[in-house]
C-alpha cells in the first residue's frame, strides 16, 4: 500500500497520558505522533503536563508540537481520595472523573489548534480504550476519529471467584451507569468514526456509538524498528519472560508456581513493575526461586526487546487482557508465546503455529497448562523456532505500526473530505 500524502493534513492526537515510561495504552498516542510526523503530516498531540519530560526526550526537535495541560485543584484532590480506596475502586471511579476532567482541557486545546488551521484540521483521541467510557472530544470545529478501543471483557468463568466483591459491584454499577452518561457527553456517539479492536468491543459501544460509522482496527502495532527479529536463537537453559504490570490479574503468581513444577534449569525473567512487584518477590523467595527469577522492574521498549531476544518464549498468563502488545513484541522478536485463552492474546496467537493457548478452566489448570508449555519449549528448541518465525511473518502482515498508519491515514482523508 502506498503511503498517502498527508502533508497538507493537520492531525491533532488528544490523550491525557502520552508516554513511553507508563505502560499499558499511553504509548499509543506517542506512536501515532511518532509515525505521522514520519509521514509529513502536521501533527500536533496534546496531553497532561505530567508527561513533559518524557516526551521532550523522545521528540526534542519538535517543542511547537507538543501541548500541555496543567492540574486542577479538583484533579489533586481527587487523587489524594483515590489512595484512600481500594485501587480497583479507584481505577474504575476516581480514575474515570480526573480522566473526564482532563478531557475538557485537552478539548480547549485541541480547538485552539482546529481553529489555526480550518478546513483541513482531524482530531484523533486514541485513548483510553475503554469502550464505554464517555467521550468529551465534540465540537471542536472538526471530525473527531475515537479509537481503536478495546473492552468488553469478563472473566473466565473459572476466575469469577477471584474478583473481589468491591470489584463486583463497582463494575456492575458502571454497566449500569455508562448508556446515561455516554447519552449526557455523546463524544463518542458524535465522532466522525469510532475504530474498535475486534466484534467483543463494537458490542460493548454505548448504543449511540453503535448507530455511527464504526471501522474494525487491532488496537496494539509493533515499532518493527525496535523489536527486530533477532539472527538466532539463544542457546543454554531454557529462559521465559513475562512483560507487564505487575497487578493482580496478570496472575504473575501462578506463572512462577508452573514454575516450581519445572526442572531448576528453567529461568524467568519478569520485565514490569505495579503494586505486586514486593508481595512476588517474596513469593519467589518464599518458593525457593530467588536464583531462577530476575524481577528488571520497567525497562524502556529496546531494553525490553534486548531481554526478549535472550530467551525462549513469552508467558502472558492474564486472565483479563483486552490487547496485549508485548505478545505481538515478542512474536515480532522471534518469540513464541504461551499465554492465556482469553481476551486480546487468544486473538494474536494461533495455537500450535505461533504459540500455545491454555484454557482458563481453572487457577489449577492454567498453572499446569503453562508448565507444560514452556516444558515443551525447553524440550524441543526448534518447535520454538518454526513458532518464533512464524508469529514474525504474522506481525509483518497484520501488526505493523507503518500498516495501521496506513488504515487510520485512509480514515482521516476520507472525513476530512466529508
Amino acid at each position: 500500500m502506498a503511503a498517502k500524502d498527508l502533508s497538507a493534513l493537520r492531525v491533532v492526537v488528544v490523550a491525557s497520558n502520552a508516554n513511553t515510561r507508563f505502560g499499558g495504552e499511553a504509548i499509543l498516542p506517542v506512536h501515532y505522533f511518532r509515525f505521522l510526523r514520519a509521514r509529513g503530516a502536521d501533527a500536533h498531540l496534546v496531553c497532561h503536563e505530567r508527561n513533559r519530560e518524557d516526551l521532550a526526550e523522545q521528540f526534542p526537535d519538535e517543542g511547537d508540537r507538543l501541548h500541555f495541560t496543567a492540574d486542577r485543584r479538583t484533579s489533586r484532590a481527587l487523587e489524594r481520595l483515590g489512595g484512600r480506596l481500594p485501587r480497583n475502586v479507584t481505577a474504575m471511579t476516581v480514575w474515570v472523573l480526573m480522566g473526564s476532567l482532563a478531557a475538557v482541557d485537552l478539548r480547549r486545546t485541541a480547538r485552539r489548534l482546529v481553529a489555526e488551521a480550518p478546513g483541513r484540521s482531524v482530531v484523533h483521541e486514541p485513548i483510553p480504550v475503554s469502550p464505554r467510557q464517555p467521550s468529551l472530544m465534540s465540537d471542536v470545529g472538526a471530525p473527531v476519529v475515537v479509537g481503536p478501543l478495546n473492552g468488553g471483557m469478563s472473566y473466565p468463568d473459572g476466575f469469577t471467584h477471584d474478583v473481589r466483591r468491591s470489584e463486583r459491584l463497582v463494575r456492575w454499577a458502571l454497566r449500569q451507569t455508562s448508556d446515561v452518561l455516554n447519552r449526557l457527553v455523546d463524544g463518542k456517539g458524535r465522532a466522525a468514526v469510532v475504530l474498535v479492536a475486534n466484534q467483543r468491543t463494537r458490542r460493548a459501544l454505548p448504543r449511540t456509538a453503535r448507530r455511527g460509522r464504526v471501522v474494525e482496527l487491532a488496537e496494539n502495532g509493533v515499532d518493527l524498528t525496535t523489536f527486530t527479529a533477532r539472527s538466532a536463537p539463544p542457546a543454554g537453559a531454557p529462559r521465559f519472560a513475562f512483560v507487564g504490570r505487575l497487578v493482580d490479574w496478570k496472575r504473575v503468581d501462578l506463572l512462577l508456581d508452573a514454575l516450581t513444577r519445572l526442572p531448576e534449569h528453567y529461568r524467568l525473567d519478569v520485565v514490569g513493575t505495579g503494586p505486586l512487584a514486593a508481595d512476588l518477590r517474596r513469593r519467589a523467595a518464599e518458593q525457593g526461586l530467588a536464583e531462577r527469577v530476575v524481577f528488571h522492574g520497567l525497562l524502556p521498549q529496546q531494553r525490553t526487546a534486548e531481554v526478549l531476544a535472550a530467551c525462549d518464549g513469552l508467558v502472558l498468563p492474564s486472565v483479563y487482557e483486552c490487547g496485549g502488545a508485548v505478545v505481538l513484541e515478542a512474536m515480532a522478536v522471534g518469540l513464541p508465546v504461551v499465554a492465556t485463552d482469553w481476551g486480546g492474546p487468544a486473538d494474536y496467537v494461533v495455537h500450535g503455529e505461533t504459540g500455545l493457548l491454555v484454557a482458563p478452566d481453572s487457577p489449577e489448570r492454567l498453572t499446569a497448562g503453562l508448565a507444560e508449555g514452556m516444558r515443551r519449549l525447553g524440550e524441543d528448541r526448534e518447535l520454538g523456532r518454526r513458532m518464533g518465525r512464524a508469529g514474525r511473518a504474522r506481525v509483518e502482515a497484520r501488526f505493523d505500526w507503518q500498516r495501521k498508519i496506513d488504515v487510520v491515514s485512509d480514515v482521516y482523508l476520507d472525513v476530512t473530505r466529508a
